[in-house]
């Protein structure tokens, strides 16, 4: 039977590492880490993704405003909340929750948080600085799949790593923390060739492709170490919808290790979302302290 890795129990250890931090800030005399959190519009799933986030901001110490926009905001509107979040020095993360509404270019509105507050980590300032190997602030679900990797082989250093996907968002920035650790990396998605053998050769897969189910028990090696970033609703037996990832988890126990969905690599993405806030607000008390 493959280890399950417990993404909630980990993100917890996170999180008591981070509220760690923030109290020994705050005993140091310096200012509270704060998060400000954008959500345009109704979405339900975006509503319950912010007051995930807002009650997890709590549990950590870090302060958090809420800032609700109607759906019908304009793309300046918002562009002048953000630069107002910029100029503010007691605002050291800032999120604006996707999808936005059809009237507001999303990368438009991602390139104007400054790249210092940028948390999710989605800026090109901060991609560039992943992908020349200096500290930035790195994407929060490939920054939670590592963590979940580490928990499992402390050090990857030499081990195939085959990533299915190739978002800006996943697959890019996990094939570049994984070569960073020293992994062998092959970047693959739903149109690669021989893509089955490819992962029969990886010791450690992270699926990130969105197809529910995509890769099966034949695909994995006795021993792999599985990463599955997808989460999709599929019809159950039962006739009620069930949560899948992209790795059929039921035909791959004999791998060494798989992260179960829900409850696997999710947990971890809201965890480094605060610890990047931490990050940039010392990055920031540190910015300070120079100019002064």
């Amino acid at each position: 039977m493959a280890e399950i890795i417990d993404g909630k129990k980990i993100a917890s250890q996170l999180d008591d590492r981070t509220k760690t931090q923030v109290d020994e800030m705050i005993a140091a005399g310096m200012e509270r880490p704060g998060l400000a959190v954008i959500l345009v519009g109704a979405d339900p799933a975006s509503q319950v993704y912010v007051g995930r986030k807002i009650k997890a901001c709590e549990k950590v110490g870090i302060n958090s405003s809420e800032y609700r926009l109607p759906a019908e905001t304009s793309q300046d509107e918002l562009l002048a909340l953000i630069a107002r979040l910029n100029a503010d020095p007691s605002v050291h993360g800032i999120l604006c929750q996707v999808p936005l509404p059809r009237q507001i270019d999303t990368q438009k509105v991602l390139l104007a948080i400054d790249p210092a507050k940028d948390v999710d980590g989605f800026h090109p300032v901060n991609a560039g600085l992943l992908f020349t190997g200096s500290r930035g602030l790195v994407a929060c679900t490939p920054s939670g799949v590592i963590e979940l990797l580490k928990s499992v082989v402390p050090d990857p250093t030499g081990l195939d790593a085959l990533v299915i996907g190739r978002s800006n968002i996943v697959g890019k920035p996990v094939a570049i923390l994984l070569l960073n650790e020293g992994c062998t990396v092959t970047v693959s998605h739903s149109k690669t060739r021989d893509l089955p053998e490819k992962a029969r050769r990886a010791d450690i897969i992270v699926a990130a492709s969105g197809i529910p189910e995509m890769v099966k028990g034949d695909w994995v090696k006795p021993g792999a170490v599985l990463l599955d970033v997808g989460i999709s609703r599929v019809p159950g037996a039962s006739g009620k919808d069930r949560l899948v990832g992209d790795i059929a988890f039921d035909e791959v126990q004999h791998a060494r290790a798989v992260t179960p969905v829900p409850g696997g690599v999710g947990p971890m993405t809201i965890a480094c979302l605060l610890a990047n806030t931490v990050q940039a607000a010392k990055a920031q008390a540190d910015d300070a302290a120079t100019t002064n």
